[in-house]
């Protein structure tokens, strides 16, 4: 259906006289329809909506509506005004569903713009079996499903033989389906929340594409950026162009996007010029290894034809970076170019795409909700039409794939419809896309449809590879195609209510987040099925299988009893609370569509905790639910996944030891005993728990069968796996990880996919709203009869569940209300199994409430506005005591009695100990008056009445503190009024001020009386005294929520509440309640005046409620140690919170003191709670304690205290306090918004406190103040004595703090409770660095590592006034790297190499004789040897490094990363670390801390003798370097860079290094290196710099540009003071051999063996001693020889002496740096985290003090060499004769084009071969073609400008290739291609020495030759010249064929050998090397043209010379015959006249 709402026009043009009446045309395919006139109007408003049904065909992208207004004439032709044409493209693709037309201009007849405009809507409701096609070539690019998906094609789980789904697959198609696991894991590690994405896309070249003759291009489009490469030529062009796409998205929402290649023929026409796509989901490429796919080949198809072959194979890298990721870099293997597309395909051969047809059975659905406004229902029922309600709903179904969308169809006005339709899902297999998306929706008619509710099918559950298990097992046939059901799944999204207004939630019913209310359940059924397809795409199931599906939905009777224990830790307090549970439908008290169930608990009212909560005051009675409800029988599959999850379970528990274990270091014993009781149970477990078995249960599908095969083999793999471990393993840490992967494996295998039971709901309601939800699997609560272990988990057992609100922006921030609640679930059949569950006595009872009002002081019926006599709590409902019924197998025991309920009673001290009455005294005036006592003298704060301060009463158990006072304590005057104005209709001021004005006509002061809990007598403990009415009224002032106990003056309404008891008639014990279903029963005959929907909802609400009464309480002492917290978020401006700790314990809460100014607060805090009261038995209550809440707050001065996160801790549980077991405290994470926020140190224990009396319980601890108890000696951790010894070098990079600099700063450290501060710096700018640098603590820390406490380092500014603002912050957790035996001596951490070196030598000047000899080599060598040979030997690329590795020389080491993070150079932090400090909350609030400068500094932590009589250890830093500032030459050389970003719109940039060093920058903005993402730099800067004030060192990378100004594209920062300090020595890194000459000269500025000398000072060994000239030496006790270093090494020329020469060689052992080449990435500000590129480079740091360092390295690139490429075509043969002369014979004038790849412009042709007969030509033409070659690389550098407009020439490196193509001339119509030759010069195709040897034959077998020998023969610039015949292919009905075949002579020649040699093209001069002669070419080749003679002589006597010479002969006899004729007569007559004679 297509609706076009046709709103308004506007400015319609007058008329010339009056104005028009606009009526409004839509014309749609022929179809014409139109609106009303409107009478004379230039602005019409129509607003009708005119629908054009499509008969079932969905709209195509050229779709059109044209729209009219004309003027209306109601006699004759109406007159046009203006026209307009809409396109209706975007409703045809499918992705919208209408498009809003605003504002569309009107034109006239001629086109012009008529100055009016038309407002439409354009709805569209595609046809239910329409999909948009996506492939449309003008829809755009195809569409994307929100899901994930792709269209049609992606890896599925793999497809075995021919079947259909469950079918079992062979082992060789085990598909992408093992991956999943690994998958889930890989991307559960990202937060979900939008972040910065990079994906890259390098295309390097494409292969075998189809058709002739092409010029390809390839798209590339992912998240609607789309990019285009350069366009080539020839059917396997080569691009090598990188795409970047940066996004910033939600990490589930990008993986289910897709990267889309599409290859384009730029020739053709748009129709047909798509040659063919390929599509993947970029969440595909995330999980692969190191988030890339590396140079893989991809397969193209025709996305319309599914049965065509490939289309070509496409090369691609891709890449997906995300925050911190570091992209691998790609290494181009020198077989690369021969690589077998076969073996490197992204889809392995093996899994080829088929299609598959996914059938979805939908069969019915049940319980939708409404979904549409009851008005037009209203409107039917007022006019006597019948109600329905319920069925106010259109469903239909939508099932999405892989971008494929089909609909079932629609029906009406029905909550439970039945579809019974069968959805075709045409997909190819295997896929990419993990899940069916199944959502129904509401069909409108007008508006959008809304979603019910979303769920998906996941692929990954419902089938399988079996890949893992057949790879262990050998066992084939475990895996599975996809395959489910019939079973119903159930839908979950926003709470049923149904209301006008727009849902908040309505997210939720997409499947976006958590669904928090049940929206009712379909019935579907899926098969697949291969290599089918289906004819139609949706069509009906054929009735047997709806019979059969029938049996799928018999339904079994279950029972759902709640019992609720505990609700606290409730905000605030608010309207009274009430609980309902529901499952499913049932029990929803808002649904009316089931039966009324006592599905809620009673309304109470919460009481203050006395702390910081409130709780509700259950005390011995508990409220209990029960619900009744309807399902299938699915025990088989429950039984299964609760025996796999309590396996799984204790496997954690123990797991979860044993970490503790590791985290603990205990000792190997103790930690082999943990770890072999984790085996051994895990074995144990899985023997004696089996699975179920399936024979004869109800239910059976075949997904069942698969999976229990599945998870048959999984666990024997699992216990077999284990027993191994237990026999095998050495290293028990090591097996971890494989622990932990069984435990994860177990997790998915405990997944049931057919779960139809739904969960069960618990909702938190205030009053009638619904404020917080939980939701419980049903399978956790679920009774079993199989087994023990087969119930569930909280299966009549305690649960503490944190209920949350709806779609929580702040995830969990606040918590509504911590419940504590048993529940069971069972069949029916099993109930009276309950009895043995439950605890307590149950009683049932019927209530209700009987009201009275007070009028004119007298009580009665007679003032209840809207109240009934007799009503429900809500008073709303009219009950009467005789209407009540008990529900079927009840009777009544007993009458109705008064029962007055207490927990609805607020008394506003309930819970607290200091409580404050208040009242306020009023007064009125009139203007200017006297003041007088006001109509009410005294109220409440609201203005309520209130009574009389005097009527106020000490209540029982409280005492009086201090008489009535006038509180002045607030804005009043001095005798405490405040005034104000009434305003009417108002009847009190609405604001107070604090002075009075003449105006003013009202005050009022605030009178308060504070009173005090008196203390309790002995004995009397739990006594409560009911104070209340003695008839049981209780009393309100207004009709509300809010009740007391005792008559006031000021109350005005009253009620009491009746109970009746209830008892079971035949059945004893708790599961008697199951049967109260229905509502207690209303008698409809009486002669009530309500309508029938009066009793619906009578019989709704009205139910029993139930009890569970508890005949005694135990009284429990808690304990809570808290010890320490650590790593919080700061939450204050200066970088810390004040923390505190709300302790929260059922219906008790204590708090910790409040510390100031810390992220790591020590509170050393024992809680101890009295006499808490809990009901029940102590055996369940010691088996699940309930839990102790900690949730962390930062205290404020102002404004409210803000919580840093929450923490939960289970007590240990003392039955018997004589116990001897103490608790040990453990790190608990603290979490906030579903993220950890640190970790806090706690325990707590809970004893039972028999009433014998308080002498068993524990000691209490020792106090540190009034009311403040330590955690006691035996659970706090044992300390020891430790010396913190701190070396404080500096301070860098400090920010401004409050917009003034940091100037004089010192470093203050914290560290166990001790605080020491060290010298001031007097002024940064000079010297940052401390003036005496080591500071000593001693301190008290924990022995144990896991509770030792942070060092916080704080810094201080000293400012001006005494100001010390705390300017930076850092924290160290872990002392663990900083421990040392002090008894070891290191000085290695007291120098640094260059500092010792400094010291010993100040200003000696050292020279190095460099000998300056061999010159003329050495020019000869640098031709083939230069530094790049070296830096490719040393990164494997031989062919570019030519004979410099056979020579000997060095190589230096890449480093793939930071030198910094190189492992073994420890960061180059040796000498001193660097600490970020940290400031806290930024100015916008942000969480993020910022950075805000460094600290250079380290530790040593150590313990100290506890006897103070023994000599302490020696201290560890030591001698140390001078700190003052050094003057620097810094040497920056370089390299290049790699995959920079582009910042051009052509996808490069320009890139240009920068270099800034303090305040120095140089540049080398002139020698930009144009259009390229991977610029070889080759440069070397030096710049000098004083450390440590410059020490950082910025390289930048700017993009040059023209016009604007130049753009960052990212940059790095090395730490020049690091590389100084190290003792690695890496300020100059050390080669492997010591030469004086040649390209690797020794450039340091010592020789080797003074560094040695030096290094041996530092480490504090003897001087090395050298002997026999160098050839041997004795460093650090062992004996160095040179041989052993020199043996079979080359020995060159460039060599030093051997003394130094070893030297070097024992250098290298030290594990110095040695000298490398570092890859640096490059970040920038604009995606801080994010790779900009990476930059090879490295640095060298020469102290100025030392002297002159040796000759830089000279890097400079490798320049191009120039070559020429001289082809001589001698002759064709055998070419494709495509004419047929006028004479009837083919022929073809052939001539012969050539051209190099990238350099197309310099194309060259022979002449032509004209009237080629036999298909042979000769030509004898030399074509030349001159380019510039890189042979160390093998490719062929081109520089052109890509458009006639660009600045630049772009560089592209292409590989050397010649291509070849034979032409048909036509000289009056285009020339036609014969066929194609492609040669690549480095990898010739050797030709064949003879035309009959040569065929297309020997193309192909070359190809397949084999791929992995670089054969140098074959490169043409090996072998200079070759000559011979090569084919040439054509391509016809797609397959390649004969064109002709070519000789040719192929000669390359170098630019010096061309002068040498000289050669004209053509047959030009210099016509020689060699000379062509002109072709000898037949006669009859010419052009007729230019020739008539030879045209005559060949073509016309030729053919025709028989005709001719019989047209000669006749000519001669006919002139003969006519002659004879002609002369007869005359001859005759002579001859008889014979005149003469």
């Amino acid at each position: 259906m297509l609706r076009v709402v046709v709103e308004s026009a506007k400015g319609l043009p007058k008329k010339k006289v009056g104005s028009p009446d606009p009526i409004a045309s839509v014309i749609f395919k022929d179809e014409k329809k139109k609106t009303k006139s409107i009478d004379s109007e230039l602005n019409p408003e129509w607003n009708e909506v005119l629908e054009f049904d499509l008969n079932g065909t969905p709209l195509d992208s050229s779709s059109y509506i044209d729209v009219i207004v004309k003027d209306y004439e109601t006699i004759g032709k109406d007159k046009f005004l203006g026209s307009t044409k809409i396109s209706l493209r975007e409703l045809s693709s499918g992705q919208v569903r209408s498009l809003p037309s605003r504002n569309v201009p009107l034109v006239n007849e001629s086109g012009q713009n008529i100055g009016a405009t038309i407002n439409l809507v354009i709805g569209y409701d595609p046809p239910a079996n329409a999909i948009p096609n996506p492939n449309d070539p003008q829809s755009g690019d195809s569409t994307v499903d929100a899901d994930g998906g792709v269209e049609g094609d992606g890896p599925l789980p793999a497809g075995g033989q021919t079947g259909v789904s469950g079918a079992p697959l062979t082992t060789g198609q085990a598909g992408n389906l093992r991956r999943q696991v690994a998958r889930a894991q890989n991307r559960h590690r990202l937060v979900n929340k939008p972040q910065d994405f990079q994906i890259r896309v390098r295309i390097i070249e494409a292969r075998q594409l189809s058709g002739n003759n092409v010029k390809p291009v390839v798209k590339v489009s992912v998240c609607g950026q789309t990019h285009r490469t350069r366009i080539k030529r020839g059917n396997n062009p080569f691009f090598d162009e990188m795409f970047f796409y940066n996004v910033h998205m939600l990490p589930s929402d990008l993986f289910d996007n897709h990267i889309s290649f599409r290859v384009y023929n730029s020739y053709s026409l748009r129709a047909d010029s798509l040659m063919g796509e390929f599509k993947l989901d970029i969440g595909y490429v995330y999980d692969e290894p190191a988030h890339c796919v590396l140079r893989k080949w991809l397969l193209l198809n025709d996305p319309d034809d599914s049965s065509s072959g490939a289309k070509g194979y496409l090369k691609v890298s891709l890449f997906v970076v995300g925050t911190g990721d570091e992209p691998p870099v790609e290494k181009r293997e020198p077989n690369d170019d021969q690589d077998d597309i076969e073996s490197n395909l992204l889809l392995p051969a093996g899994v080829t795409l088929r299609w598959a047809t996914l059938s979805l059975k939908v069969f019915r659905a049940e319980d939708v909700p409404q979904m549409d406004d009851a008005f037009v229902q209203t409107m039917k029922e007022i006019f006597g039409g019948e109600e329905n309600k319920k069925n106010l709903v259109d469903p239909f179904l939508e099932a999405r794939f892989a971008g494929k969308k089909i609909c079932t169809q629609i029906i009406e006005k029905n909550a439970n419809p039945e579809w019974n339709q069968l959805l075709n899902l045409q997909v190819k297999f295997p896929s990419m896309c993990e899940r069916i998306k199944l959502t129904v929706f509401d069909w409108d008619r007008v508006t959008g449809n809304d979603a019910i509710g979303t769920t998906y099918l996941n692929l990954a559950k419902i089938a399988s590879s079996g890949g893992e298990i057949e790879a262990n097992t050998g066992q084939a046939e475990v895996g599975f195609l996809p395959v489910f059901g019939p079973c119903y799944v159930n839908l979950y999204g926003s709470p049923r209510e149904f209301t006008g207004l727009p849902d908040p939630y309505e997210d939720l019913n997409f499947g976006k987040g958590e669904g928090v209310a049940y929206r009712g359940r379909v019935l579907v059924e899926l098969s697949t099925k291969l290599e089918e397809k289906a004819d139609k795409m949706v069509e009906s199931i054929p009735s047997d299988d709806i019979l059969v599906a029938q049996k799928y939905q018999r339904r079994r009777k279950f029972c759902l009893c709640a019992v609720f224990h505990s609700a606290s830790m409730i905000q605030d307090p608010g309207e009274p609370i009430q609980f309902e549970v529901s499952i499913g439908n049932y029990g929803n008290k808002l649904d009316t569509t089931c039966k009324p169930l006592a599905s809620t608990t009673q309304y109470s009212c919460a009481v203050f905790d006395g702390n910081h909560y409130y709780y509700l005051p259950w005390a011995g009675t508990k409220p209990v639910v029960v619900v009744t409800s309807f399902w299938e029988d699915i025990s088989h599959r429950m039984d299964t996944a609760n025996i796999i999850l309590y396996i799984t379970h204790r496997l954690q528990s123990n797991l979860e030891a044993f970490k503790t274990g590791i985290l603990a270091k205990v000792s190997d014993n103790q930690l082999a005993e943990v770890w072999l009781k984790l085996l051994t149970q895990l074995i144990e477990d899985l023997e004696s728990f089996p699975m179920p078995e399936l024979e004869g249960r109800a239910n059976l599908t075949s997904l069942d069968i698969q999976l229990k095969k599945l998870r048959d083999n999984s666990l024997t793999n699992i216990k077999d796996g284990a027993r191994r471990m237990r026999e095998e393993a050495r290293e028990i840490r090591d097996t971890l990880p494989d622990i932990e992967a069984w435990a994860d494996k177990l997790k998915v295998l405990a997944e049931e996919p057919q779960n139809s039971l739904p969960d069960v709901i618990v909702w938190m309601l205030r009053g009638e709203k619904r404020v917080a939800y939980g939701r419980i699997p049903a399978n956790q609560v679920l009774y079993s009869t199989y087994s023990e272990q087969a119930c569930g988990q909280q299966c009549g057992k305690t649960q503490t569940i944190f209920l949350k609100y709806p779609m929580d922006k702040n995830k969990g921030l606040k918590v509504p209300v911590q419940v504590r609640l048993n529940m069971w679930l069972g069949l029916s059949a099993h109930e009276k199994k309950f009895n043995s569950f439950s605890e307590g006595t149950f009683s049932v009872f019927a209530e209700l409430y009987e009201n009275q009002a007070q009028v004119f002081g007298k009580w009665g019926t007679t003032g209840l506005v809207g109240r009934h006599k007799f009503s429900d709590v809500t008073g709303k409902l009219k009950l009467k005591k005789e209407y009540f019924m008990p529900p079927r197998g009840w009777e009544w025991e007993g009458e109705w009695f008064i029962d007055p309920e207490k927990a609805l009673l607020t008394e506003a001290d309930a819970g607290h100990t200091e409580f404050m009455d208040e009242v306020f005294q009023n007064e009125a005036r009139f203007p200017g008056g006297e003041w007088k006592g006001a109509s009410e003298p005294f109220t409440d704060v609201n203005g309520e009445k209130s009574r009389n301060p005097a009527e106020f009463e000490c209540p029982p158990g409280w005492m009086w503190e201090d008489e009535w006072n006038v509180d002045d304590n607030r804005a009043v005057d001095d005798q405490g009024w405040e005034y104000g104005v009434t305003i009417p209709p108002d009847d009190k001021p609405r604001s107070w001020v604090p002075t009075e004005k003449v105006y003013h006509v009202h005050r009022r002061r605030r009178l308060v009386r504070p009173r005090k809990r008196a203390a309790l007598p002995a004995g009397g403990a739990t006594e409560r005294q009911d104070r209340g009415d003695p008839e049981g009224w209780e009393f309100s002032s207004l009709i509300g929520w809010k009740f007391h106990r005792k008559e006031r003056s000021s109350d005005t309404f009253r009620r009491r509440r009746w109970r009746r008891k209830m008892a079971p008639e035949d059945r004893m014990g708790a599961s008697a309640i199951f049967q109260l279903e229905g509502a207690l029963g209303v008698d409809t005959d009486a002669n009530e005046k309500g309508s029938k929907a009066d009793t619906t909802k009578m019989f709704g609400a009205n139910t029993p409620t139930v009890f569970c009464s508890y005949d005694r309480s135990y009284l429990y002492h808690l304990r809570v140690y808290i010890y320490q917290a650590r790593n919080l978020t700061s939450m204050d401006k200066d970088s810390f919170s004040d923390p505190y700790a709300h302790v929260s314990f059922l219906h008790v809460s204590k708090t910790t003191e409040k510390l100031r100014a810390t992220l790591n607060p020590t509170w050393d805090q024992t809680l101890i709670f009295n006499d808490v009261e809990i009901y029940g038995d102590p055996q369940n209550i010691a088996q699940l304690p309930p839990d102790v809440v900690l949730e962390f707050y930062d205290h404020d001065q102002v404004g409210k205290d803000e919580l840093l996160g929450r923490s939960v801790c289970v007590p240990m549980v003392k039955l018997n306090p004589g116990i001897d077991q103490t608790p040990k405290l453990l790190w608990h994470p603290i979490i906030q918004k579903g993220h950890k926020a640190g970790e806090t140190l706690v325990a707590a224990e809970l004893i039972l406190n028999d009433k014998s009396g308080e002498t068993d319980l524990p000691l209490v601890p020792p106090k540190r103040s009034e009311n403040l108890y330590m955690v006691p000696q035996g659970i706090r951790p044992v300390v020891q004595l430790t010396a913190v010894e701190i070396l404080a070098w500096g301070l860098r990079n400090m920010k401004p703090y409050q917009l003034a600099s940091v100037s004089s700063p010192s470093l203050v450290v914290e560290c166990g409770g001790q605080r020491m501060e060290s010298a001031v710096i007097k002024n940064m700018k000079k010297s940052p660095n401390f003036p005496s640098s080591v500071l000593f603590i001693k301190v008290l820390l924990p022995k144990d590592e896991m509770y030792t406490p942070p060092i916080v380092l704080k810094v201080i500014d000293h400012r001006p006034f005494g100001r010390k603002p705390v300017v930076g912050q850092c924290t160290i957790t872990s002392l663990e790297e900083f421990r040392c035996d002090p008894y070891v001596i290191t000085a290695e951490g007291a120098m640094s190499s260059k500092m010792a070196l400094m010291m010993a030598s100040p200003s000696k000047y050292v020279a190095i004789n460099m000998e300056e000899s061999r010159p003329l080599l050495e020019a000869q060598e640098k031709e083939t040897v230069d530094w790049w040979s070296k830096f490719y030997a040393s990164i494997g690329d031989q062919q570019k490094c030519g004979p410099y590795l056979k020579k000997g020389y060095d190589t230096l080491k890449v480093y793939d990363g930071e030198l910094e993070n190189v492992p073994e150079f420890k960061g180059l932090t040796d000498f001193c670390n660097t600490f970020k400090l940290q400031r806290g909350k930024n100015e916008n609030g942000d969480e993020d801390p910022t950075m805000v400068g460094e600290l250079k500094g380290s530790f040593k932590v150590y313990p100290l003798p506890d006897d103070p009589g023994v000599a302490p250890p020696p201290r560890q830093f030591r001698e140390l370097p001078d700190s003052g500032p050094q003057e620097c030459l810094v040497r920056i050389y370089v390299v290049r860079a790699i995959d920079l970003q582009p910042k051009d719109n052509n996808g490069r940039c320009d890139p240009y290094i920068k270099i800034s060093l303090g305040r120095k920058t140089i540049d080398n903005r002139d020698d930009y290196l144009p259009n390229t993402t991977n610029p070889v730099f080759g440069r070397m800067f030096e710049m000098t710099c004083f450390l440590p004030q410059d020490k950082d060192l910025k390289i930048s990378v700017f993009d040059y540009d023209l016009l604007s100004s130049d753009e960052k594209v990212g940059e790095t920062v090395i730490d020049l003071e690091n590389r100084f300090l190290s003792r690695y020595n890496s300020y100059c890194g050390h080669p492997q051999t010591y030469c004086i000459s040649g390209i690797n000269q020794w450039r340091d500025q010592l020789k080797p063996s003074q560094i040695l000398e030096n290094l041996a000072r530092m480490k504090g060994l003897s001087k090395p001693r050298s002997e026999d000239n160098g050839a041997s030496l004795t460093f650090n006790g062992k004996e160095y020889t040179l041989a052993e270093f020199e043996t079979g090494k080359e020995i060159h020329q460039h060599l030093g002496p051997p003394s130094e020469r070893i030297c070097l060689h024992v250098l290298r052992k030290q594990g110095l740096v040695p000298e490398h080449v570092e890859t640096r990435t490059l970040y920038s500000t604009f995606q801080p985290n994010l790779s900009q590129g990476s930059l090879q480079m490295w640095v060298d740091v020469f102290p100025k003090s030392i002297g002159i360092p040796g000759p830089p390295f000279d890097i400079t690139p490798r320049k191009p060499k120039k070559y020429f490429l001289r082809a001589i075509i001698w002759n064709t043969t055998e070419v494709t004769l495509d004419e047929t002369s006028i004479t009837g014979e083919s022929m073809s004038d052939i001539y012969v084009k050539g051209w190099m790849p990238g350099m197309e412009e310099d194309k060259q042709k022979t002449d032509v071969h004209y009237r080629s007969l036999d298909g042979d030509g000769n030509f004898n033409w030399r074509l030349v073609f001159e380019f510039d070659f890189l042979p160390a690389e093998q490719l062929c550098l081109v520089s052109m400008k890509e458009r006639f407009w660009s600045l630049d020439k772009t560089e592209f490196r292409i590989p050397p290739k010649f291509i070849a193509q034979i032409w048909d001339n036509d000289k009056f119509s285009l020339d036609d291609y014969l066929g194609t030759l492609e040669l690549d010069l480095c990898n010739l195709v050797p030709p064949a020495k003879t035309p009959e040897k040569c065929s297309l034959k020997m193309m192909d077998d070359f190809e397949m030759g084999a791929p992995n020998k670089t054969d140098n023969t074959k490169s043409l610039f090996a072998q200079h010249s070759v000559r011979g015949w090569w084919p040439c292919s054509i391509e016809k009905d797609g397959e390649k064929v004969l064109g002709g075949k070519v000789e040719m002579t192929l000669e390359i020649i170098s630019e010096a050998n061309a002068d040498e040699r000289p050669a004209g093209k053509g047959r030009d001069e210099p016509n020689m090397n060699p000379k062509l002669d002109p072709p000898n070419r037949p006669e009859t080749s010419f052009f007729w043209f230019t020739n008539p003679c030879k045209t005559m002589k060949f073509i016309v006597w030729r053919r025709f010379r028989c005709i001719f010479i019989t047209l000669i002969i006749l000519t001669i006899v006919i002139l003969f015959l006519a002659i004879l004729l002609y002369s007869l007569p005359n001859y005759i007559s002579m001859k008889i006249v014979r005149p003469l004679q």
